[in-house]
């Protein structure tokens, strides 16, 4: 049986900031909230975009060990996550040494170290940078030399890239995937709904249900770096993570159209018996409009978050008085973290089987 979390989530990032700076802090603005399950990813600054050398690696796993450990203290699970890649040289970066491959060869020193840290630690490692490397040079031979799942900048991902990194983490968290099935045997009748989704009515080949559990829903074109949709042909996230499936038995042999939507799809019947993924499928879906209204709101808390940290913990506020602004600070998430949980509303949403003449 799947098993569906119910867990909350804060956020800690801190643009360019290095394993030295998070272990210092995390103390103050992290264990304070008494995390379950941290995931880190670390690395890109720390190879200081130059060429590696022993003292990086060093810094880097001494810093990297130690925030380990003091999770551990604190009987958190850790996933230890490595850095991306480099796909050019950042010019911002007024630093920067050397050509890509060998900030990407400093970056691969890093993530090995990740790999035995993880071993050494007994902790679960996400492998970001393979894919990326992988999956970036496959996406520029497929869509073109312009396309950077490392950014446009060279460094800062976007969409896609960062589907493909959170492909990573999730899997190292073993998450089933298992979103719901809507089985329907047309020669009995009977139709199966699993376990966070309801039967309200059937009428002939339409049936309707509501569904209090969403598929993860993006849009956008394929080619596009900055599109979530892009990084998952990437990987496979929808296999892997983002099963909605609808299984059709005992159907004539020939083709059929199944409507979830706005939107129609055209199957053979050998295949709906195996079962579709509507989730990989349908790009506009009936949980589309609802899955935007729940980002927006993930969105909205994760902002606040960063000027939690960044701007309040660190300001004027967190040095004359910690606690207090924690307190207050506290006071001022929750209702967006309320906006959350009223955000995700269930869905009812109609499935229509027409043979195609």
């Amino acid at each position: 049986m799947t098993t569906y979390l119910e867990i909350t989530v804060r956020q800690y990032g801190w643009s360019g900031e290095r394993a030295p700076g998070f272990h210092r802090r995390m103390t103050n603005d992290v264990l304070r909230f008494k995390p379950t399950l941290a995931t880190t990813c670390y690395g890109m600054n720390d190879h200081r975009y130059r060429s590696y050398t022993e003292e990086i690696g060093n810094t880097y796993r001494d810093s990297a060990r130690a925030t380990i450990r003091a999770f551990k203290e604190q009987g958190v699970r850790v996933i230890q996550g490595s850095a991306g890649t480099v796909g050019k040289m950042p010019s911002w970066v007024k630093a920067a040494q050397g050509t890509v491959q060998d900030l990407n060869l400093g970056l691969l020193e890093l993530r090995n170290i990740d790999v035995l840290l993880a071993q050494e630690e007994q902790v679960a490692f996400a492998d970001c940078f393979l894919p990326m490397l992988k999956q970036g040079y496959y996406a520029q031979r497929l869509f073109g030399p312009d396309y950077m799942i490392s950014g446009r900048d060279g460094v800062h991902p976007g969409w896609a890239g960062h589907l493909v990194m959170a492909y990573a983490f999730l899997t190292a968290m073993g998450l089933d995937g298992h979103i719901g099935t809507i089985a329907l045997d047309l020669g009995s009748g009977q139709i199966e709904v699993s376990h966070g989704h309801k039967l309200i009515a059937q009428e002939g080949n339409r049936i309707e249900v509501l569904s209090s559990i969403y598929p993860f829903c993006a849009s956008g074109p394929v080619d596009d770096d900055n599109s979530i949709r892009s990084g998952m042909s990437l990987v496979p996230f929808n296999e892997g993570l983002n099963r909605f499936t609808l299984v059709i038995k005992n159907l004539a042999a020939g083709l059929y159209e199944i409507q979830w939507g706005p939107t129609k799809k055209i199957y053979s019947a050998e295949v709906l018996a195996k079962g579709v993924n509507l989730a990989a499928d349908y790009v506009v879906n009936p949980f589309s409009e609802a899955f935007k209204r729940v980002d927006e709101a993930v969105a909205a808390k994760q902002a606040y978050e960063t000027r939690q940290i960044k701007t309040l913990f660190h300001g004027p506020e967190g040095k004359a008085d910690m606690e207090t602004t924690a307190a207050l600070t506290e006071k001022t998430r929750a209702p967006l973290v309320t906006a959350i949980r009223e955000a995700f509303t269930p869905v009812r949403h109609t499935i229509t089987i027409s043979p195609v003449k």
